[in-house]
């Protein structure tokens, strides 16, 4: 393989330990090679870092393995240029041997320049595409609570999905809350719950609730609500910090919502998952 780095480094990242593989020399002869072994601890990253920056390394390449890599990146990033590679894709290269480490096979391609890294944005998008995804599994959360509310309901022969729309709106939240506290429900107390706007007669709303619902329904129906509550509040507060996040993006993040189907959630995902910088 022909040389196009004369100082690289490649990385084989575990949970607790990383072995560094130096290569280092003249381009047109046999490199030297260094090989060492690093705690995953801050102090042992930092020694790893010092290590590599008394080879002279330039370059370093790791594997995208699990979540293991993450350390060690966010300590060398600002040292050095590294790379990411795809474990299916180096080791898929032909020629592998088994005999080989894992460190030194990774070097000897980067010194060949035959890794094309994987996209990893800046230290800033992957706090943003951290908040995202965590919104994401958030919004599925609730959704499955509700989902869970919606099931009860039937189980205590409550029609309530039957005449409103969205039993999560203005109006279910006070039926809801009210059958959940155990409350006698009248046409006289439905008017002050439900809004104008809702189509369906009071006499039809009095009648899907008048089911057959015992204490069992109602502290399931209990449990359920104060954890999509829960879910809900976590959700506005983060929302806020997704915000915050994208100010110094909003000029991008605004010609991303002109796009037809596209909104400022759907943006915040765009920016987050592949930056803004498509050079």
């Amino acid at each position: 393989m022909e040389a196009m780095m004369e100082r690289c480094a490649g990385l084989d990242v575990h949970q607790k330990t990383v072995v560094a593989c130096v290569l280092y020399g003249p381009l047109d002869k046999r490199p030297k090679k260094s090989i060492e072994s690093f705690s995953t601890s801050t102090k042992g990253l930092l020694e790893l870092n010092d290590w590599l920056v008394s080879f002279g390394v330039t370059d370093v390449v790791m594997e995208s393995t699990g979540v293991y890599w993450k350390p060690v990146w966010n300590i060398l990033e600002n040292q050095f240029r590294l790379v990411l590679a795809n474990a299916k894709h180096v080791k898929n290269v032909p020629g592998r041997k088994t005999d080989i480490k894992d460190a030194e096979w990774l070097a000897k391609l980067l010194r060949s320049g035959l890794i094309e890294g994987s996209f990893v944005p800046p230290e800033d998008i992957r706090d943003l595409r951290d908040l995202t995804r965590y919104r994401k599994k958030l919004v599925n959360n609730r959704t499955a609570e509700q989902n869970r509310i919606h099931k009860i309901l039937q189980d205590a022969n409550i029609k309530l999905t039957s005449v409103l729309s969205d039993i999560f709106g203005e109006s279910g939240r006070k039926i809801l809350e009210a059958i959940i506290n155990g409350e006698k429900i009248e046409e006289k107390s439905l008017r002050e719950m439900v809004h104008k706007r809702v189509k369906s007669s009071l006499t039809d709303i009095a009648e899907s609730i008048n089911g057959r619902i015992r204490r069992h329904h109602r502290d399931m129906l209990r449990y359920h609500w104060e954890h999509m509550i829960y879910l809900e509040e976590t959700l506005e507060r983060l929302e806020k910090q997704i915000d915050q996040c994208l100010e110094p993006y909003r000029r991008e993040v605004d010609l991303l919502d002109t796009i037809p189907g596209v909104n400022k959630d759907a943006a915040a995902v765009f920016v987050a998952e592949m930056g803004v910088d498509m050079s």
